[in-house]
């Protein structure tokens, strides 16, 4: 009899080990990466990264709004890799975007920082390459609200190229960035202030 308990025993041992192995804890997937401006080693799942959330500025004066929407189009990339941007009334009319979005993720623009003018008449933000081109090149886009359109900082400073993507507002709507002293001198770096209202006035009617 106590040699059959013996036998039973080490009969059940491995049946005991198996199931032990099996009942382990697995280790949970990785979290998936959906913002900061990054390309991703491995695609993330189609439906990934669905409460990517905008950034809003609304004016000074509460009239208006922007809002900076991630375009998702690469897997392969974060989905903040590149921008929309919206301007919205209070009531939630939209009354102009501009995309700055590539057919393939990879050759557009994101939003590197934005601000409003103190008098709620513009909106300026500065842009940076989605595919890490000319790194040293940070174009900037400016929105007019008595002309409801964009336009291009580099159109109001004779087509130079603004290399830094802070920029400053001085007085109601006259803003200062940095440009470069002669074309290809990246590192003679000078200020250069513009009046937004004396610039669109310059400009061109628009072909949109």
């Amino acid at each position: 009899m106590r040699q059959a308990v013996i036998i039973l025993a080490a009969t059940l041992l491995p049946i005991a080990a198996a199931t032990t192995v099996t009942l382990l804890p697995t280790r949970a997937p990785a979290e998936v990466a959906c913002t900061g401006h990054k390309f991703l080693p491995q695609p993330r799942p189609e439906a990934s990264c669905q409460t990517a959330v905008p950034q809003i500025y609304p004016s000074p004066d509460k009239e208006l709004q922007a809002i900076i929407l991630p375009v998702d189009v690469s897997l392969y990339a974060t989905p903040d890799m590149e921008s929309r941007v919206v301007i919205r009334n209070s009531k939630g009319d939209t009354l102009m975007s501009r995309d700055y979005s590539s057919p393939r993720g990879t050759n557009g623009y994101y939003v590197d920082r934005a601000k409003w003018s103190p008098d709620s008449q513009f909106f300026v933000f500065s842009l940076l390459s989605s595919g890490g081109l000319s790194p040293w090149s940070h174009p900037m886009g400016v929105y007019s609200r008595a002309k409801n359109r964009f336009a291009k900082f580099s159109d109001m400073i004779g087509d130079r190229p603004t290399l830094s993507g802070d920029f400053s507002f001085s007085g109601p709507h006259t803003v200062a960035a940095t440009t470069w002293k002669q074309p290809g001198a990246l590192d003679d770096k000078v200020p250069v202030t513009v009046d937004l209202e004396e610039a669109f006035a310059k400009l061109p009617p628009s072909p949109e």
